[in-house]
């Protein structure tokens, strides 16, 4: 397994097989980076909708030869020699997109309002990502290196040949039942995170 030349480093990583695509985790960044406008559209981790059965998010993962910093035209991006965290010097930033182009994971992003158009990426939330903390299906966890998060994502597309073919009999069969549970559990989690979320919301503009 390969080290990373920082030596505290650790990314979001997500288990496809876990993953329903809810977009919890996006509102939970946005809520904890925007305060003010809990908008999913700038949220740093990104969820991706393939199919019903398999969904993932992105967020970036601090490369050890980082693209984004190099493809800046305006030397806009920053890196912790200490945790390989992305930093953006919102000043300098454009908004160009270069960075998006050049990042092979899909890790950083922009988003734009009447003001500007600025690139993100996600900071970790100062060791305590809100992402990870509020996902329903505990499918996001840290991990420290690219084989961990490559390996986690590779065995998920192995289990969906099996998958689609148990969905398959399932259907065939009109076996409603335990898909019905399946569903319910998940709406109840949820649903309990969602109120967590809301609580947290409350909460921070109460102490305003």
């Amino acid at each position: 397994m390969s080290t990373s030349k920082f030596p505290s480093r650790k990314f979001v990583s997500v288990d496809p097989s876990k993953c329903t695509g809810c977009g919890i985790c996006e509102y939970a960044c946005a809520l904890e980076k925007e305060k003010n406008n809990i908008n999913p559209l700038r949220s740093r981790i990104r969820v991706v909708r393939m199919t019903p059965m398999f969904n993932f998010a992105l967020a970036c993962r601090f490369c050890k030869d980082a693209k984004c910093l190099t493809a800046c035209p305006e030397k806009a991006l920053s890196q912790s020699e200490q945790t390989g965290i992305i930093r953006v010097e919102e000043e300098k930033c454009k908004g160009c997109d270069w960075c998006i182009q050049a990042c092979p994971h899909g890790g950083i992003t922009i988003y734009s309002d009447a003001y500007a158009r600025i690139a993100v990426a996600c900071d970790l939330c100062d060791g305590e990502p809100k992402c990870v903390e509020f996902c329903p299906e505990e499918a996001l966890e840290l991990v420290g290196t690219d084989e961990e998060a490559e390996k986690r994502f590779n065995e998920a597309l192995k289990e969906l040949p099996a998958e689609i073919e148990r969905l398959t009999k399932i259907i065939k069969n009109k076996d409603w039942k335990p898909l019905l549970a399946k569903a319910e559990e998940m709406s109840l989690r949820v649903s309990e995170k969602l109120e967590s979320l809301n609580k947290k919301a409350t909460a921070e503009n109460e102490n305003k």
